[in-house]
């Protein structure tokens, strides 16, 4: 009670509430020598169980309430999430979006975790196990959960010191969006049991999906609002065909699902507000008709049903997908084909995979001495080592190697950096680690992200002869590696023939980058490197 009644003497020299309120907090300790104001004349605030309220005249009810210290300030980082929710003088305070406080529901203060963009090009993940249990205390670098990107798996650190109080996407949960609440965590371990059966939400998934909806979606105001005007979405909520020209409310979620599996969003009724469209609506749909397409089988031309398998799609794969077909869809492409005698790189790889068995070194593959000649080949016709944008073109001065790597859950496309300053030996530890952990679907962002060229080889693994591939954005060249096959070719002198070995190799080129004199180039000084290896070596 002291404190309360010094406040209250000195309540008529605080008046000046909105500077401090703008600050880091809205509430302060108070000593015995501090003087400070809660609030200003006509402005209550209310935080409820905290038993504290600050009356229009200055003063503070029910201080007493406060067993210590430690419950106060956690009462005024409720106060101080107040004043950014509701957007009144105090917005400007640096508080963390992603804290959440109790209201009506009576919860203490936590921190709802969301699913984190992992990649550039990341806009969904699974969650592949957590290492955390509900009710582990938590520290900051320490490992959540493995989350499964459009890449690879990678793991979710904590950020901040707790306890791990619920956990809303456990172990195998699918096509979870960036943004939306996988688990939630408390600073006070007492805090935990409270969180047993919380649920978040709905607006906060909302809300952030929204977010991640493209700009010329509809904002999520329309929903609520536009319906309001006109009682015309209720006669939609009656007939799923709406009358001619009349519009159609739905979620921009729902109509982004809706686009990606061709549903006619006129033919769904609504279950969402005055009859609007939300993306459960569109799943049902999606479930309903999967069902009704597994009943009658599809016929061969003999009219026999046919047997088959519906696989769902993985990360890795959607995102290949999307991006080939942005590949082919905007960069004009052009190949050139070149065969290359490789008898002399042969002979040079078993001297070298000679030395490297007797000093216990890994073998050498034909591979990483492509890898090492287009490394090289970059360097001298820095031109192919480019890639396009709407204001100029950026040539790297790095010359870093994706190599195509197949597995079991898609086309990975691990990087080798600085590939030209590497030997021989460097690049083939390299290359061998970084597929072993594609195959094991381990690799980290920076195991693939930042290539400037890309190689892919069909040809030792495979036996194909000649391919042309597919050019990986933004990069503006990508070098198809086919087998090498024994061909007779004529002698030195008439009537005399002998054998040599050819690889064909095709050079996939972004037209807007690399003309086709430049990347004749290219494929000259690689072919150079190829037929002569010792020069690789200098």
């Amino acid at each position: 009670m002291a404190y309360a009644s010094q406040i209250i003497n000195h309540s008529k020299k605080l008046r000046s509430t909105p500077k401090l309120l703008r600050q880091a907090s809205v509430v302060r300790w108070f000593s015995e020598d501090a003087q400070s104001s809660i609030a200003k004349d006509n402005e209550i605030w209310k935080i409820q169980g905290c038993g504290y309220k600050a009356s229009g005249k200055g003063g503070i009810k029910n201080l007493a309430n406060f067993n210590n210290r430690s419950q106060f300030l956690q009462c005024q980082r409720g106060v101080s999430m107040m004043t950014t929710s509701i957007g009144n003088p105090f917005s400007g305070s640096q508080i963390n979006p992603a804290r959440g406080f109790s209201s009506d529901s009576g919860l203490p203060p936590h921190q709802e975790v969301g699913m984190p963009s992992l990649s550039p090009t990341m806009t969904e993940g699974n969650i592949a196990r957590w290492l955390k249990k509900e009710g582990d205390k938590i520290s900051p670098g320490e490992v959540l959960c493995e989350v499964e990107t459009d890449k690879a798996t990678v793991e979710m650190e904590c950020m901040e010191e707790g306890y791990l109080a619920k956990i809303i996407c456990g172990d195998g949960a699918k096509e979870i969006k960036v943004g939306e609440v996988i688990a939630i965590t408390v600073e006070d371990e007492e805090d935990i049991a409270k969180f047993k059966d919380y649920k978040p939400a709905s607006s906060n998934t909302g809300a952030a999906s929204a977010a991640e909806s493209p700009a010329s979606s509809p904002p999520k105001k329309e929903v609520v609002e536009e319906p309001v005007r006109s009682p015309e979405p209720k006669t939609v909520k009656q007939s799923p065909p709406p009358p001619a020209g009349e519009r159609i409310f739905a979620s921009p979620l729902a109509r982004k699902l809706a686009e990606e599996n061709n549903v006619p969003i006129s033919s769904i009724k609504g279950t969402g507000p005055d009859g609007s469209i939300v993306k459960a609506d569109i799943e049902d749909y999606l479930a309903s008709r999967g069902k009704e397409s597994t009943a009658p089988k599809a016929k061969d031309a003999a009219g026999a049903p046919l047997d088959y398998s519906d696989l769902p799609h993985t990360q890795i794969r959607k995102i290949t997908a999307s991006r080939l077909l942005f590949s082919k869809q905007t960069i004009p492409h052009y190949y050139l084909t070149v065969d290359t005698c490789v008898d002399k790189l042969m002979d040079l790889r078993n001297q070298l995979n000679a030395l490297q068995e007797a000093s216990g070194g890994k073998r050498i593959s034909v591979n990483d001495l492509v890898i090492k000649a287009a490394a090289l080949a970059l360097k001298k016709v820095p031109q192919c080592n480019s890639s396009w944008t709407d204001n100029y073109i950026r040539q790297y001065h790095n010359v870093n190697i994706n190599v195509a790597v197949q597995t079991d859950n898609g086309l990975f496309v691990p990087v080798i950096r600085d590939a030209d300053k590497k030997g021989l030996s460097a690049i083939s530890d390299e290359v061998k680690k970084l597929a072993q952990k594609a195959r094991d679907n381990t690799l980290k962002p920076e195991d693939y992200e930042g290539g400037t060229f890309t190689v892919s080889n069909l040809g030792g693994p495979f036996g194909i002869k000649q391919f042309c591939a597919i050019i990986n954005p933004p990069q503006s060249g990508i070098l198809a590696v086919g087998s090498a096959e024994k061909r007779v070719i004529p002698g030195s002198g008439a009537q005399e023939f002998k054998f040599a070995s050819f690889m064909s190799v095709t050079l996939s080129c972004d037209h807007r980058v690399i003309d086709g004199a430049i990347g004749a180039d290219w494929l000259k000084a690689f072919k150079g490197f190829i037929e002569n290896p010792e020069s690789m070596l200098l």
